[in-house]
């Protein structure tokens, strides 16, 4: 083989492969759009049954509202749901819709609680919890769903349905004055 055809083939070679490479950053595009499109669904198919447990459950009866974006300055922070009652109940309730639960999605809440006076500070005056919807999640991070003082809730027989026991403590967020 000569010298020209070996840099032929190197040619063909580096070609294909940048051809590959092209193709595999596009399916990596489309899988990460099907993921996104899965997690809008789950929020989409979530909202009504969730919002009959809030009514139901927790006595939000005022407001709930879905995809809600809050912005301060560049900062934006956004729930899946906001959910409060003013009068004698004065609570209100953060929820956060997951396909699959992951260990960050529990960072992203406790951060998200922990914050929630410094993005709705005309709600100081009531006491804040949180609910926690997935379809999937290992037992382990439920566990610590609970262990963090929020509410479970998952996929059941009338879609989703609380998973916390009657005896659960949640732990309430107030703010300090």
């Amino acid at each position: 083989m000569s010298t020209a055809e070996l840099r032929e083939i190197v040619a063909s070679l580096a070609k294909a492969q940048r051809e590959t490479d092209k193709q595999l950053k596009e399916l990596g595009k489309q899988i990460g759009g099907l993921g996104n499109k899965f997690g809008t669904f789950t929020e989409g198919m979530s909202y009504r049954p969730l919002e009959k447990i809030l009514a139901k459950e927790f006595k939000m009866n005022e407001f709930i509202a879905p995809q809600v974006t809050v912005r301060r300055g560049q900062k934006v922070e956004e729930y899946d749901i906001l959910a409060y009652s003013n009068g004698s109940i004065d609570k209100g309730m953060i929820v956060e819709i997951k396909s699959t639960l992951r260990k960050e999605d529990i960072i992203q809440m406790k951060r998200k609680m922990e914050e929630i006076f410094d993005w709705l500070p005309d709600h100081k005056d009531k006491t804040f919890y949180g609910v926690v919807a997935c379809v999937s999640g290992s037992q382990e991070l439920k566990k610590e769903i609970m262990k963090n003082g929020w509410y479970l809730a998952h996929i059941g027989d009338d879609l989703f349905e609380l998973e916390t026991p009657k005896t659960f403590k949640a732990k309430d967020y107030k703010a300090v004055s």
